[in-house]
């Protein structure tokens, strides 16, 4: 019997750990940080050793096969002393992908991935696919591969999943766009992030599609250096393709044309508003129609597509005031294309754990569509620093509660409270989705 070592016990450790159980390996999960309760009951009922707070490496070291959270860095001791002992490490994505053969359409990007992985996952449900959505984004797919039969998968992944795939091989390779994030963990050297995206392509074969975004100069760039196999279907708002195949706008419709079919549609009847959310519905929509779906069914989903919570999710208006939920925006880029969406008059609030970002990207927005910034962290002193110049009136607090409270004063009837943070979460919450719980609740509590 083989060992399987699983380094994290959230949603993708434990979903291996049972995985790893059905398919006949000797368990043990290991965690240094504490472990969910609502996990450590699952672990608890499971037939296999776990650890919270520690990690035991005389038990480590003898797993054959690690599986590691995507948080864990490579570079982290342990995880480079398994890799000079010569034991695989991977990551849960990885491990999963080979006890099944459903289709994978897989979809990264700096920004945009989550509602592009939703919005395509609720296409092929409406479609009638035996679909799974997984990565980044509902149950992990260990778990789904265990417990369920599904023919296809629509996997959102992330930088840090894609990093510890090695064989592993997308049917369908979704690359929304490249701007600077996580480089942290990238020695801050952005073609190592670059190189990191796409790892997504890697495997394919002349059978298989890359879906890009012509607009974006990075994966152009890159492209134009690589010898991918793929077929390769770009999605454009800038450039028109001229019947070529691929997504694009003409007289404010947006064409998805493939294998000489044409999918045509008003952009004003898409579900989702902004120009960010016309690539998503754009990549969404590609992907679709190499899945053979119907037009009638891909028209109908961009029409009807209820957007995800945390994700310029509109919360409620308090005194002609509107409070708007964006707390899933953890990058520069994210929050420009939050803030440019807007209208004018915005009290935006901003702050967290500073992964690198360069606020100067945000100026010109700041300028024409913000009156007042309220920083929300334990150190703002980046951000006080970036925008002091601009006018807008700055305040800071370290709660929650106190940035609702100075944006609600701050505010006027017809302006739009934003938290669009551009920062990671865990300075002063549990993560992105505690974030945006707690803003809801402080906001209907005015």
């Amino acid at each position: 019997m083989k060992n399987l070592v699983v380094l994290g016990g959230g949603e993708s450790g434990v979903g291996a750990a049972i995985l790893g159980l059905k398919k006949g390996y000797k368990v043990f999960v290991s965690d240094k940080n504490r472990i969910k309760e609502k996990y450590k009951k699952v672990l608890s009922n499971l037939a296999l050793e776990w650890e919270e707070r520690q990690h035991s490496e005389d038990l480590i070291f003898q797993g054959d096969l690690v599986v590691k959270s995507p948080g864990i860095p490579d570079t982290v001791l342990l995880v480079e002393q398994l890799v000079e002992k010569g034991i695989e490490v991977i990551s849960e994505i990885e491990f999963a992908s080979r006890f099944t053969e459903a289709k994978m359409i897989c979809i990264t990007g700096s920004n945009g991935k989550t509602t592009t992985a939703l919005l395509l996952y609720h296409i092929l449900k409406n479609g009638g696919l035996n679909v799974g959505l997984a990565g980044n984004v509902g149950k992990s797919l260990a778990l789904q591969v265990a417990e369920d039969n599904f023919d296809c998968y629509v996997l959102e992944l992330s930088s840090f999943q894609l990093d510890g795939m090695f064989r592993f091989k997308a049917d369908i390779a979704i690359l929304m766009n490249i701007t600077p994030d996580h480089l942290d963990r990238y020695e801050n050297e952005m073609q190592k992030y670059i190189d990191s995206k796409f790892r997504i392509s890697q495997n394919q074969s002349s059978k298989d599609y890359f879906i890009y975004c012509l607009d974006d100069e990075n994966i152009t760039k890159e492209l134009s250096k690589r010898d991918l196999k793929a077929q390769l279907i770009p999605f454009t708002i800038k450039q028109d393709l001229n019947e070529l195949q691929g997504a694009y706008i003409k007289n404010e419709h947006l064409l998805i044309n493939y294998q000489n079919q044409e999918l045509n549609m008003s952009i004003y009847k898409l579900a989702l508003e902004g120009k960010h959310n016309i690539y998503n519905s754009m990549a969404s929509g590609v992907a679709s129609r190499i899945l053979e779906l119907r037009k009638d069914v891909v028209r109908d989903s961009l029409t009807d597509f209820q957007n995800i919570e945390h994700r310029m999710e509109k919360v409620v208006s308090v005194h002609g005031i509107h409070f708007v939920n964006d707390s899933k925006a953890t990058n520069i880029n994210s929050t420009w294309y939050a803030l440019e969406t807007m209208p004018a008059r915005v009290v935006w609030i901003v702050g967290g754990v500073d992964k690198g970002n360069d606020y100067s990207i945000l100026k010109d927005v700041v300028k024409e569509k913000v009156t007042a910034i309220v920083c929300l962290g334990k150190d703002n002193t980046k951000i006080k620093e970036a925008f002091k110049d601009t006018g807008v009136s700055i305040a800071e607090t370290g709660s929650m509660e106190g940035a609702v409270q100075f944006a609600y004063q701050l505010g006027q009837k017809g302006d739009t409270v934003l938290l669009s943070p551009a920062c990671a979460s865990f300075d002063l919450f549990e993560d992105f989705e505690d974030r945006g719980r707690q803003f809801k609740e402080q906001v209907r509590g005015l």
